[in-house]
């Protein structure tokens, strides 16, 4: 009788950055008042921290 490998689960992505790993996040300019302008950065995902996959403990 032959035994069989058993594949790797295919992981979840994280519902926040949908596995990209990074978020956009609006550029804010000034002191006080932090206007914002129509620019967008890149920001590492604090939900899944870059790796695109959803937290095993569903936090």
């Amino acid at each position: 009788m032959a035994t069989r490998k058993n594949a790797k689960p295919v992981p979840v992505l994280c519902p926040d950055c949908e596995g990209k790993g990074e978020t956009s996040e609006t550029v804010r300019v000034g002191a006080r008042k932090g206007r914002a302008t129509d620019d967008r950065q890149a920001a590492l995902c604090l939900a899944c921290l870059g790796t695109g996959e959803a937290s095993a403990d569903g936090a």
